[in-house]
């Protein structure tokens, strides 16, 4: 029943009552407003909290077996990547391969059987978690120092590419994996000083938006493209639509900076998820699916 339909009909109903009034319409307008105002932004679905440190990084893996089990990775800034079961709400298994030295991203390839992890010991890391195991098979070095995350994108079956900071601190070098050939290394133009990169996002698309929001840390768009939340420096989520950039909420939880955002992969997609990671050692996790 459309808006127009259902005030006809209430407008009908309230004029043929004996105590119809000028005040009566105004009330019932009022309250019309009051029900169709829209809903305020939602309370996390639940916090994870036992990381013991500020949150860098955060990759979902809902898919790949039967039943589905959904999980999630977290790297944190005292080295150590956590593999949370989000049935129980609790870390399932801990990487420690990076020296203690902050993890600030992960990436699953070949479903979740293996995992990409890359720390401030300008190292990237290749874990095998296969049937239960947790050892690091390979590794790729670094010269950076920054903290941009590296960029992973699959090109074929068992193939991808990694975009990554290169040895000069304004360029970004490209390999191929798992043979770690070079590609290509992107470099600025004559004369510009772009300065040291600070995100990188291997993409197929290109289009370009300017947010009005200051101090983003992460960008994340939903596997169905509709919508995309951003980590702020201001301790709050902000979520978009993905067409227009249209603002459609804020969500205000944590107490410090918000480092990482991430949108789950459930097959279902009434069960996917937002999860947002923070300098107050918590991982928040939403369901934005039916509000937005």
């Amino acid at each position: 029943m459309t808006k127009q339909l259902v005030e006809r009909k209430m407008m009908t109903a309230l004029m043929s009552s004996p105590g119809f009034s000028v005040c009566s319409l105004f009330e019932c307008s009022y309250f019309w407003m009051i029900a169709t105002m829209a809903l305020p932004p939602p309370d996390p679905e639940f916090v994870l909290r036992g990381t013991a440190a500020p949150v860098h990084t955060l990759h979902f893996s809902c898919r790949g077996q039967e039943p589905e089990f959904p999980i999630l990775f977290s790297g944190s800034a005292n080295g150590l990547v956590q593999i949370w079961n989000l049935k129980t709400h609790r870390v399932d298994t801990t990487l420690d391969g990076h020296g203690g030295k902050s993890v600030y991203w992960v990436e699953t390839i070949r479903g979740r059987d293996e995992l990409l992890s890359q720390g401030r010991d300008q190292k990237i890391c290749l874990w095998d978690l296969a049937e239960g195991r947790s050892m690091v098979t390979d590794s790729i070095s670094m010269d950076s120092v920054g903290f941009c995350r590296c960029s992973l994108l699959k090109m074929a079956q068992d193939r991808w590419l990694i975009a990554m900071p290169a040895n000069d601190p304004d360029e970004v070098q490209v390999l191929e994996l798992p043979s770690k050939t070079s590609v290509c290394t992107l470099k600025p133009e004559a004369g510009a000083k772009l300065g040291m990169p600070m995100c990188l996002k291997l993409w197929q698309v290109h289009k370009t938006h300017e947010l009005i929001n200051s101090g983003i840390s992460d960008v994340t768009i939903r596997q169905d493209r509709k919508i995309l939340a951003t980590a702020g420096w201001d301790y709050r989520i902000r979520i978009f639509g993905w067409k227009k950039m249209k603002p459609l909420a804020v969500l205000d939880f944590h107490t410090a900076t918000v480092h990482c955002v991430s949108f789950s992969d459930h097959s279902s997609p009434s069960e996917r998820l937002l999860a947002a990671g923070s300098k107050d050692h918590r991982i928040s996790i939403w369901s934005l699916y039916n509000q937005t």
